[in-house]
């Protein structure tokens, strides 16, 4: 299966894209931090893993022709995983323009350009996951200095239902995974005294199986996964 992943040079993203490549898997691997994705690339040779990890720097921000650099590595895509995200940790009071800005475009906006370019080039029956946040689904616990981050995830959450309604004659998958607390570099930066019981090799393996098998039973679903929040 050809499978793409964003923010895939650490955390989550990186253990899931090395996950899918143990497996047999070509990945498309993605990220703005190249040197990362060298360390990407270099852990999968050294495990000899039986899949393929293909690392690709880019902003997908700013990116107008996504499709035409998917195209040159995959015929198809069979899985699309938009992880990459910002957490924003400020008060509210103090949350600038471009803080707003910087939070939707990574979280919102660059998930909802990725599959409108993407849609001609996705197996018949991909399956598009977004990670979103247990902070970003109605009735949860919420945090202070998360109303932009939590918004953020909130939206993707709804786009998420949207899209299965948008392609409900199609066979395309579209479900949100709402991350509780997982050990990241991204967690460790927004809350520095916070643990986490997960890890994000743990939370990779969950991501890994529900790719696969989810479509079966669950289409345009927020799927909570957590043990705790943040």
């Amino acid at each position: 299966m050809n499978i793409i992943i964003t923010g895939a040079s650490q955390g989550i993203g990186y253990y899931t894209s090395l996950k899918f490549a143990e497996a047999g898997h070509r990945v498309l691997a993605i990220s703005r931090n190249e040197s990362k994705l060298s360390g990407l690339r270099q852990t999968a040779n050294d495990l000899k893993l039986k899949g393929e990890i293909l690392p690709r720097a880019l902003d997908l921000s700013h990116s107008s022709d996504l499709k035409s650099i998917v195209s040159a590595h995959f015929d198809r895509v069979d899985v699309l995983i938009n992880n990459a995200g910002r957490l924003l940790n400020k008060p509210f009071s103090e949350i600038s323009e471009q803080d707003l800005q910087d939070t939707y475009q990574v979280n919102v906006f660059t998930p909802f350009k990725i599959v409108q370019q993407l849609v001609p080039i996705f197996n018949k029956s991909a399956h598009i996951i977004n990670i979103g946040s247990v902070g970003g689904v109605n009735g949860t616990q919420k945090f202070p200095g998360l109303s932009a981050y939590s918004s953020s995830k909130a939206a993707l959450s709804c786009l998420t239902e949207c899209l299965q309604v948008e392609f409900h004659d199609s066979d395309l998958t579209f479900n949100c995974l709402a991350l509780g607390a997982v050990q990241t570099e991204m967690l460790s930066q927004a809350f520095p005294d916070y643990k986490a019981e997960i890890g994000p090799e743990s939370m990779a393996n969950y991501i890994f199986e529900f790719a696969l098998n989810a479509p079966t039973v669950l289409r345009g679903h927020t799927h909570i996964v957590s043990r705790s929040n943040p």
